[in-house]
């Protein structure tokens, strides 16, 4: 039944498409659309179909998609054809990203396309550019309140330079990655302005209340994202004299997408910045999308849903642009994420692996990869036109989502062990040189989240201060051994700008009255590229992090078993003390690769008659990728110097 009322609909919306569209040439459109509309009727169908507006919100849908087909140069037009001939395009190991800010980096858009070359002699090749539109000064939330989805916030500088970075980066072949937040507005935007001025419609965009009645339902289920600083879920606003729904900041106007016209709003937005050159747009806070009393308002069905539309109407007018999904949330929900009872993603081709980035800080700390292993034993498999972006740092804060039940598998108790972790990466544990800062601290539950740069955490900060080479090394062996992990694991490595030269914590932030509050602007820093300058000097600290990690990249461009196609297999050891996993050429016509990875201060020994192992490797002469040489044996056995990593091949 609903093929046959999709089919019909699509017949009335074509025939009363205004015709200055017709006119155009919309054949791949067409066909597209054709080959797409009974997916995307029945989930709008599914969203919106109890309106009585639903054929008319339906018909201005497809008005939107085909006005961006239309705005969409002939360039990116035969991109996108060439992606849908090789749909495993990012699946494959020469993807290499950085994330950073553009301001932060090289002070504006301008400045930033001066600097690819930065990013070709490290090997980079997706750029990962985090907010750049317009937002209010002292209420930005980092750039994630937007007050003009459509402009370039002008300390960045301008849309034009924006589409001059796309086309120097697309000239070096570099993918560029831009944000758009879907969950909410900032209260400046003008859709918040014109709901204050008592427009129901623009009240209608966003969960507006005349008394606590409802919101007093929703608190009762409503975690805190932000207790300390913005505690509590909606906001009294004084012009309005009514209620708002504040999940994040009490700036932060959440979208209501129970409404049809807020996701035909975002998702115009979303194709027209896929127009502006961007190749992978990261959707922020997807996990809050669908609001329901009585729950915490996260990974509701109805927000896999609204996803699932997004990409489907996507893939209409913009085939070639990819999704992340920035759902930092338990392992058995971010999975859900790339797309339920599906073999290739159809909500979004990328997620964020919090888990794996928060189990090996755990290993660090604890010098064990027990949980590591646990914790990963317990995560799904992605799908297969699907991949993950492994990270070591990013522009948020560090959070300990382990599982429960995986912290107790191996001995840990949850609380007592969390605690530890923090009081381990804020300096207070006794024998720890990181130097992090505590994040978010709920007061009620516990819960506290760790903020600080990848250098300053495994203790370059302290080693630096105290001139103790043996730490100064022991924190770079960290900082490498991290890398070897997010570059070798499967996915996209996303490495955060700094990590590669070193950079320590930014204090800085407390002189700045609207950042002081929140210590994550720890780790987001101005770049010293004086500072960067000595990774040409021979013997700096610059210098073997720059280029260990520029070889890694070279490596794993090279070595086809690092392409992501479910083709790792984790290896139990004995030793706790080691992490050992094997990757394969998923074609099964090149070698595997044995990733050997020490998170002791000792060296450890390993096996390699293990059977796993050994069916991995085969049997001759094995070697290690990134050094080219045999590595130490002893006995037989392969010796894994302190905090070290290999990547083993015969």
């Amino acid at each position: 039944m609903y093929e046959q009322v999709s089919h019909s609909l699509l017949n009335e919306i074509m025939t009363r498409l205004n015709p200055e569209i017709k006119q155009q040439e919309l054949r791949h459109f067409y066909t597209r659309l054709g080959a797409n509309f009974y997916s995307i009727y029945s989930l709008f169908h599914l969203l919106y179909g109890e309106r009585r507006d639903f054929d008319e919100q339906a018909q201005c849908l497809v008005e939107i998609m085909a006005r961006q087909y239309i705005n969409r140069s002939e360039k990116l037009k035969r991109k996108d054809i060439e992606r849908e001939k090789d749909h495993n395009w990012f699946l494959s190991q020469k993807w290499v990203g950085m994330a950073l800010y553009a301001d932060g980096f090289a002070g504006d858009l301008k400045g930033l396309t001066d600097k690819v070359h930065y990013f070709q002699e490290l090997g980079i090749n997706m750029i990962h550019v985090l907010p750049i539109l317009q937002c209010p000064v002292g209420k930005s939330d980092g750039g994630y309140a937007v007050s003009d989805y459509r402009t370039v916030d002008k300390k960045f500088g301008s849309n034009e330079d924006l589409c001059a970075l796309s086309d120097a980066l697309k000239q070096q072949d570099i993918l560029l990655t831009l944000d758009v937040v879907v969950n909410h507005t900032s209260d400046e935007h003008e859709w918040a302005k014109r709901a204050r001025n008592g427009e129901k419609k623009y009240q209608d965009y966003y969960y507006v209340f005349d008394n606590r009645k409802v919101p007093d339902m929703f608190e009762k289920t409503l975690p805190e994202i932000f207790p300390e600083n913005s505690p509590g879920n909606f906001t009294y606003d004084e012009e309005m004299k009514k209620w708002v729904m504040t999940v994040f900041n009490n700036y932060q106007w959440d979208l209501n997408y129970s409404n049809p016209a807020v996701f035909i709003e975002m998702l115009d937005i979303i194709l027209f910045w896929a127009n502006q050159g961007a190749d992978i747009i990261r959707l922020d806070a997807v996990a809050f999308l669908w609001k329901k009393i009585g729950s915490a308002s996260q990974n509701e069905r109805e927000a896999h849903l609204i996803l699932q539309l997004m990409k489907d109407c996507c893939q209409v007018t913009a085939p070639g642009v990819l999704f992340i999904a920035e759902a930092i949330v338990a392992p058995v929900e971010i999975i859900k994420y790339f797309g339920e009872d599906a073999i290739n993603a159809k909500e979004c081709e990328i997620a964020y692996n919090a888990t794996f980035m928060a189990l090996m800080w755990d290993a660090v700390a604890t010098k064990n990869a027990s949980l590591l292993y646990q914790g990963l034993r317990s995560l799904p498999d992605k799908l297969a036109r699907a991949t993950w972006l492994n990270y070591v740092r990013c522009h948020d804060d560090i959070g300990l989502g382990f599982d429960d039940a995986d912290i107790r598998a191996v001995d840990y108790d949850p609380v007592n062990h969390r605690k530890f972790l923090i009081d381990y990466y804020t300096g207070r544990f006794s024998d720890s040189d990181a130097r992090g800062f505590p994040f978010g601290q709920n007061h009620a539950t516990g819960d506290v989240r760790i903020s600080g740069s990848l250098a300053s955490l495994v203790g370059l900060e302290v080693a630096l201060a105290s001139e103790d080479p043996a730490r100064i090394e022991n924190a770079t062996r960290h900082i490498l051994l991290l890398h070897s992990l997010i570059l070798s694991f499967g996915g996209i490595p996303l490495l955060y700008y700094g990590d590669e030269i070193g950079t320590l914590n930014d204090i800085d932030f407390l002189n700045d009255a609207n950042k002081a509050h929140d210590t994550r602007w720890t780790h987001r820093p101005n770049f010293n590229w004086k500072k960067a300058e000595l990774r040409h000097q021979s013997g700096t600290i610059e210098q073997q992090l720059f280029n260990t990690i520029k070889k890694m990249i070279c490596v794993r461009k090279e070595t086809h078993a690092f392409a992501d196609f479910n083709n790792r297999e984790l290896i139990h050891v004995e030793n706790p003390h080691l992490f050992v996993f094997s990757r394969f050429d998923h074609s099964r016509i090149l070698g595997s690769i044995v990733v050997v990875v020490n998170f002791d201060a000792h060296p450890q020994h390993l096996d390699l008659n293990h059977s796993q192992i050994r069916s991995a490797l085969g049997h001759g002469d094995i070697k290690d990728l990134i050094s080219g040489t045999t590595p130490a044996m002893f006995n037989g056995e392969l010796v894994i110097p302190a905090y070290h990593y290999y990547w083993l091949s015969v």
